[in-house]
């Protein structure tokens, strides 16, 4: 009766430890391929945005933004 307890309990530390491996490398797969699809916003998509809105970018400005979207996402 223990020894069916103890294979129990292995059988469960495997399957724990094979699902956490294996949802790591699916969720870092899923990542990588989302980063790919919609990378960050960079300085030369933020110019076109601005300039779409009507504004004159300038990089005093752009520097701005970025800095501002970096604290935020920092936060």
């Amino acid at each position: 009766m223990t020894l069916g307890i103890v294979w129990v309990i292995i059988i469960a530390l495997l399957a724990l430890v094979g699902g956490v491996a294996l949802g790591f490398f699916i969720a870092r797969r899923y990542m990588m391929n989302y980063l790919k699809k919609n990378p960050p916003i960079n300085e030369q998509m933020l110019r076109t945005l601005m300039m779409q809105m009507g504004q004159k970018p300038s990089q005093k400005k752009i520097n701005q933004m970025m800095r501002a979207m970096n604290n935020q996402q920092t936060k």
